[in-house]
Order: C-alpha cells, then sequence, then structure tokens
C-alpha cells in the first residue's frame, strides 16, 4: 500500500469492524435471551464470557505481533473475529453466542498490532493517523448498535448480521496492509502464558459463581485458592524470565502502577456494566416494576449517545491536561464516573434521568481510556512502549472482565425467585453503588500520580537519524 493516508484508511476500515464488534450485541441481547430462554444472569455471564477472553486475549495477541509480525497476527485476529460473527448470524443458539463471542474477542489486538504496522510504515502520520483510528472507532460502536437496533426490531435474530459485510470488508483491509519492518527477537513464554490464562479464568469464575455457590462453600473456596496460588506463580515467573509475557517489574514505576490502577477502577464499572446498562434499559416496569421498556433500537440510541459523549470526552483531554494537568484529569475522570454512577443510583425512575447521569459515564469513559493510554507509553523510555501500554491494556481488560463478574454476582444475590431469573431493583442499585464506589478509588489513586508534561507522543514522527526500537513500537 503505497501511501500513509490509504493505509490509514485501510486500518480505519478494520477498526469500524472492531467498533462494530464491540456496539452491535449489546442492543439485541434481552430479545435474543426472550427467544433463546437466556435469562437476564445468562446474558450477563455472556458479557463475562466476552471480557474473560479479553482479558486473556490482550497480552497473547500483543506479544506473538512482536515476535512473528504484526500484520500476521492481525489476519488472525481479524478471521477469529469474523468467523465467531459469521457463526453466530447463521445459526442463533446458546453455543453458538457463547463461542461466538469469545472469538470476537480477539477485537482486542487490533489497535496494538495496527499501531505497530502504523509506528514502522508511516511514523510521520502517528498521532493523525492514531486519533483517525479512535474516532472511527467510538463511532463505530454507536453505529453498530444502532444499525443492528433498527435490524432487530420485527426480527431480533436479523441483528446478527450487522457484523458481517463490515468482516469482508475488514479482511480484505487487512490483507492490503503492509507489514511492520522492525527487527524481531525474543520467544514466547508459554509457561507463562499458560499460568495467565488459568489464573485469570479461575478468578473470574469464582467472581461470578460465587454468590450462586455460597461464597464461604468448599468449591468457592477452592477456585478462589486456585486462582491466588496461579497468578502468584505467574508473577514469580515473569519475575524471572529473560522474555515476559508481561513485564511485572515496570510495576515499580509508580507512575505506570497508578495509571494501571487507575485503568482498572475505572473500566471496572464504565465497561464491566455495559451488558447491564442494556437489562435495566429493556427492563419492562409492568412485570419488573422498575427499567424502561426500550426495544433494541432505542436501546442502541441510548448506547450511541453515551458513545458520541465519550467521543467528546476523548478529544477534550489533550487541551484539558494543557489547562489543569495530567494528574487533574486523571482524577477528573474518575470522579465524573463516580458521579454518574451515583446519579443512576439516585435517579433512575424516568428516561431522562438516567440518560442524565449514563451520559456523564460516557464522558469519563472518553477521558479515561484517552489520558490512561497516553500516559501509559509516555512515562516510560521509548524502548519500553510496548510493553508499558500492553501492561495498561491487560489492566483495562481484566479491570473489565472482574467488573462484569462481580456484577454478576450481585445479581445472582438478588433474584426475585419467581423462577424467571429477574433481578430485583435492588441489584442494580447495589450495584451503580458498587461501581462509583470503586470509580472513586481511581480517582484517590489519580492523586497519587506525578508525572511531567514535556514526554514526547509515543506514536510521534521519530528524530531525524533516528531509528526506533522494536520495544518502542506499541
Amino acid at each position: 500500500m503505497g501511501t500513509g493516508r490509504a493505509m490509514v484508511g485501510a486500518m480505519a476500515v478494520v477498526v469500524v469492524f472492531s467498533g462494530v464488534v464491540q456496539g452491535y450485541l449489546t442492543p439485541l441481547l434481552p430479545e435474543l435471551g426472550q427467544r433463546l430462554g437466556i435469562g437476564a444472569v445468562g446474558q450477563n455471564d455472556l458479557y463475562l464470557l466476552a471480557q474473560c477472553a479479553f482479558a486473556v486475549l490482550t497480552p497473547l495477541l500483543s506479544r506473538l505481533g512482536d515476535l512473528f509480525g504484526h500484520r500476521r497476527l492481525l489476519r488472525v485476529a481479524l478471521a477469529m473475529v469474523a468467523a465467531g460473527s459469521l457463526a453466530m448470524a447463521l445459526r442463533p443458539t446458546v453455543a453458538t453466542l457463547a463461542v461466538g463471542m469469545v472469538l470476537q474477542g480477539a477485537v482486542v489486538g487490533f489497535f496494538p498490532l495496527l499501531a505497530g504496522i502504523l509506528r514502522s510504515r508511516a511514523p510521520e502520520r502517528g498521532r493523525s493517523g492514531m486519533a483517525v483510528l479512535v474516532g472511527a472507532l467510538l463511532i463505530a460502536i454507536g453505529v453498530g448498535g444502532l444499525v443492528a437496533g433498527a435490524l432487530s426490531e420485527r426480527h431480533a435474530e436479523a441483528g446478527l448480521w450487522t457484523a458481517v459485510p463490515v468482516a469482508v470488508l475488514a479482511v480484505l483491509a487487512g490483507v492490503l496492509l503492509p507489514d511492520s519492518d522492525t527487527p524481531r527477537g525474543g520467544r514466547f513464554h508459554y509457561g507463562a502464558a499458560a499460568l495467565l490464562t488459568v489464573g485469570l479464568i479461575a478468578l473470574v469464575l469464582v467472581l461470578a459463581q460465587g454468590g450462586a455457590w455460597g461464597w464461604t462453600s468448599a468449591r468457592s473456596l477452592g477456585v478462589a485458592a486456585l486462582a491466588v496460588a496461579v497468578l502468584t506463580a505467574w508473577v514469580a515467573v515473569e519475575r524471572r524470565a529473560t522474555h515476559p509475557l508481561v513485564s511485572v517489574r515496570m510495576l515499580r514505576d509508580r507512575r505506570l502502577a497508578v495509571i494501571s490502577a487507575h485503568t482498572f477502577c475505572a473500566a471496572f464499572g464504565t465497561i464491566g456494566f455495559l451488558g447491564a446498562n442494556a437489562l435495566f434499559l429493556g427492563a419492562d416496569p409492568a412485570r419488573s416494576g422498575y427499567g424502561m421498556g426500550l426495544g433494541p433500537q432505542a436501546i442502541a440510541t441510548v448506547s450511541l449517545a453515551m458513545v458520541v459523549a465519550g467521543f467528546a470526552g476523548s478529544t477534550a483531554t489533550p487541551r484539558l491536561a494543557r489547562l489543569i494537568g495530567d494528574r487533574a484529569v486523571l482524577a477528573t475522570g474518575g470522579a465524573l464516573t463516580a458521579l454518574g454512577f451515583l446519579g443512576l443510583a439516585l435517579f433512575h425512575a424516568t428516561l431522562p434521568q438516567y440518560v442524565a447521569s449514563a451520559l456523564v459515564v460516557g464522558l469519563a469513559t472518553g477521558l479515561f481510556e484517552s489520558i490512561t493510554r497516553t500516559l501509559s507509553a509516555e512515562v516510560v523510555p521509548e524502548r519500553q512502549t510496548a510493553l508499558a501500554v500492553g501492561i495498561n491494556e491487560l489492566a483495562l481488560s481484566l479491570g473489565a472482565a472482574i467488573g462484569a463478574a462481580v456484577i454478576g454476582g450481585v445479581f445472582a444475590a438478588h433474584q426475585t425467585g419467581g423462577g424467571d431469573g429477574r433481578i430485583a431493583l435492588s441489584g442494580f442499585v447495589w450495584s451503580w453503588c458498587l461501581c462509583g464506589g470503586v470509580a472513586l478509588l481511581g480517582a484517590l489513586c489519580a492523586l497519587a500520580y506525578a508525572g511531567s508534561r514535556t514526554a514526547s507522543h509515543p506514536l510521534a514522527a521519530p528524530r531525524p537519524g533516528h531509528v526506533p526500537t522494536k520495544e518502542g513500537l506499541a
């Protein structure tokens, strides 16, 4: 592909596919769940399964891309996501939805792999290119949900075809993209990858099922002990490894540790609660005593409004950081998230009340996703940029996965007892309060951040005569 502009255009197609995949299922699942016999708790478990896949695949795809080529792994990830989307559309069942959402988890590899190609092939378009890609992602999330909602108004299964034509275009774009030309070296740590995968699955499983099993039951305690033991072993292995999968040593940098902790806390609520948001909006007030009784298209419209608010927050972040500083932006994002969830807990009787608070959460989401990704790259030397960004992405995926798991546990503990899987309003209120509390903790963590505003943007064009190292590629 000859020009940087054409390459960014092809990348934008891939990112649009990522956004559609992340946005189109949310408005569909409430009605699909009724058709397929999946209760509210089961629907949240599907989101939990997807978030677990995000957490596991984030370090695996990024590290494999560094070792074997960003374009090669991008094509693998595209094939996985396209296959999952097609399987769900062709034969929607509980099993295909579960498998399809796991395969779609490979979207977590799109951005780091594309960033590696962009930094290598068109560094002069680093800032503008990434801005285009982030904007395309945010808008595609909202539009994908809106299109899926419109298609499913008469038949819920029709909305599952939303991602399929975009998948075809994205796969073609992946074929056209060049590979990065940076030197490759090192090896993939299979032992660390296995430990991390088992540890994350055990952790998410006990958080999701602990309420149903009983938090003090032998099963819950056993799985929790397994999670702690395996993740402890993973940290020990990574600390000794010459080629770690995820460099835990970098968390000795106080600034990176603060950013990662803030990312975890912010993602816990803003991303972990996405599935529950659709459940509340779709709940029939006459039957449940709460909710808005919205159809798929109306739910998608609310989601689009939240995405637009997030886009505004993201684009305002650089100017806001220049005005008040990075630490203040981090703390503001956490405080706004807490304020939004507090508003949901107190004011959810009418749609305008609910949407007003949801928009605050959307705005805060844009702030935190922009500032944490930027700072995680800027606080380390250039040769460590990719590792730092990987740690932040893992913190985001893990926060979202654990958030969804904890919310699922709260829902399981607040079922109405009628045998229909309905959740009492108290389950939502406790979840909103929990998400707000964790977000406030993230804001307090942000106060410990101390960084310089002079660091160069990680994707800026390199200095004349400077050859970027492999570790410096996102």
